[in-house]
């Protein structure tokens, strides 16, 4: 069931009047304990992963629904799809080359797992590492931060999430600022939705998604779509 959320997340109009069926989905989790991942999750997503390899030599990027939409918004925000691509399409092209991801904790390792099995960038933040209410615009040149590649990234074009002190993810990579560990506790769980979903079937999905982060993490979840 939605309720209202702790950390406010708005959608800045600009981007609706782009995409005007945009929306983001939420999940903010109290209370979880984050830890080394279980052999569960570690075999579920180490097999998703093996089949997506063999998927992917007769399947194009594109033949993915939920990854052909993102390229689509993409390059309608005037991001560099060739530079810059999202999480998501960048984990599948990883996974084509055989370069499959290595266990990081509880929950990463769940977070890779729901961008796979939808197909749509995820972002995962502690809650108590953001400031004040997050606004979800188009990037500009002067939103940049340290990024989980090890980079400073500058956003241009490219969506992120800010909070009274800047810019703190997008559905590029995410920064060190604001990144869950395991003395994390409270956590923001940001879904990129595909805009084609309509409002039910996005409840549906932060809901399943939310009952496999707390069957693993534990703690309790609340759910809303900006």
């Amino acid at each position: 069931m939605e309720r209202k959320i702790a950390v406010e997340v708005t959608v800045n109009p600009q981007i609706r009047e782009i995409f005007p069926d945009f929306k983001i989905g939420i999940i903010q989790y109290n209370n979880i304990t984050v830890s080394d991942s279980p052999q569960m999750l570690k075999g579920r997503l180490q097999l998703f992963q093996e089949q997506l390899f063999f998927d992917l030599e007769d399947k194009e990027i594109t033949d993915f629904p939920g990854l052909l939409e993102w390229q689509v918004l993409w390059k309608a925000l005037g991001a560099d799809p060739s530079r810059y691509r999202p999480s998501a399409e960048a984990l599948f092209r990883r996974i084509k080359k055989q370069n499959y991801l290595s266990p990081v904790h509880s929950a990463v390792d769940m977070n890779s797992f729901l961008s796979l099995q939808y197909e749509i960038p995820l972002g995962l933040y502690d809650a108590d590492k953001i400031s004040g209410a997050v606004s979800i615009s188009i990037g500009t040149e002067d939103d940049r931060y340290e990024g989980l590649n090890n980079r400073v990234n500058t956003l241009k074009r490219i969506l992120v999430s800010k909070d009274s002190e800047g810019a703190f993810g997008s559905p590029y990579v995410d920064s060190k600022r604001t990144a869950v560990t395991e003395e994390t506790t409270n956590a923001l769980h940001l879904f990129y939705l595909r805009p084609s979903m309509d409002r039910d079937a996005a409840i549906q999905l932060l809901t399943a998604a939310s009952k496999m982060f707390t069957g693993i993490n534990g703690g309790e979840a609340e759910i809303a779509v900006v």
